[in-house]
């Protein structure tokens, strides 16, 4: 065969060669998939189609019971639905939210009516304090509600109070309030953490106005430890008096917060004759000239007036 033959013949082969090996290099197409058999069961409800909860709409509100006491106290071991506390104390709201969020089909807390379910759980009594019989009896002018707030409490305080202590109690006890701002001498209340709850107990029974301690001492003596004693010689024992026979709790027009302007007259209001053959305490002597001014201040030398270990006269 002539050389100038065999050019054809070679380029045919080589392409014949190269349609091969691309053939086999080609992916194989995807079969498409079959369509899936019809079945009868019904599709699982969405997370869209789920039953409606409290926090669909009051979203402010369940988000801030996280941190009530109420949520803390009831599901210690478990971190619970918040949803599900509504119903504790607002009853099943399914007919509520079904009528669009009306109030009449949901269970709300309003005066006298509303505390009475606060009661069904706070069921304190002792012979010191009541929530239903105390100082701030659950009556339709004062009750629970008058005072504490579920879902807008003040933040710094343990015991869901609405506002903070000072300026809630200042809502009722004008005089009080205005001793505190407006005397010279009284306490720094609301400052350095002092309120009105360090010496008052709401919930107190009738007749029993502050909060007595554990032994049944005034508060007072929960920051004036130094005055407690016991003395060897007490100024004053049994019912004779205590701090407010002679200390203005709530603010004073005198130094010290005393009753009375002067030392001599505070003094006196006891130790004399009181009308009748007894007194109340031992009567100045006879040297004791009340004229003069060196007499009229008797700390000047009874200088242990709240009791001494030393002096039955109280002396230096």
């Amino acid at each position: 065969m002539a050389r100038g033959s065999s050019l054809p013949l070679a380029a045919a082969v080589l392409a014949s060669l190269g349609l091969t090996v691309a053939l086999a290099q080609a992916p194989e197409p995807t079969p498409t998939p079959a369509p899936a058999p019809e079945s009868s069961a019904k599709p699982q409800a969405s997370a869209a189609e789920a039953p409606p909860k409290c926090g669909d709409c009051h979203t402010e509100e369940v988000a801030k019971f996280a941190g009530n006491p109420h949520a803390r106290y009831s599901h210690r071991d478990k971190k619970p639905d918040l949803n599900d506390f509504c119903e504790t104390c607002h009853g099943n709201g399914a007919k509520h939210m079904e009528a669009g969020g009306d109030k009449s089909l949901i269970q709300t807390f309003h005066g006298l009516e509303g505390s009475e379910l606060c009661l069904s759980c706070h069921q304190k009594a002792n012979e010191h304090a009541s929530f239903a019989l105390g100082f701030h009896g659950n009556t339709t002018t004062v009750n629970c509600l008058s005072c504490h707030s579920i879902h807008n409490s003040y933040p710094k305080n343990e015991h869901l109070i609405a506002k903070a202590p000072g300026e809630l109690c200042a809502t009722c006890h004008l005089n009080q309030t205005a001793s505190f701002r407006n005397k010279p001498y009284a306490h720094r209340l609301d400052r350095g953490g002092m309120t009105c709850l360090d010496c008052h107990n709401p919930h107190d029974r009738k007749g029993q106005t502050v909060a007595l301690t554990r032994v049944g001492e005034l508060p007072c003596l929960n920051c004036h430890a130094e005055k407690r004693g016991p003395f060897v010689f007490d100024h004053v024992t049994g019912s004779a008096g205590d701090c407010l026979s002679c200390h203005q709790a709530h603010g004073s027009n005198n130094p010290k917060m005393l009753t009375w302007a002067r030392v001599d007259q505070l003094c006196l209001s006891c130790h004399s004759q009181t009308g009748a053959a007894s007194t109340l305490g031992s009567q100045p002597p006879s040297f004791h000239d009340l004229r003069l001014p060196r007499y009229r201040n008797c700390t000047t030398c009874h200088t242990a007036v709240h009791g001494s270990n030393l002096s039955p006269q109280l002396l230096k």
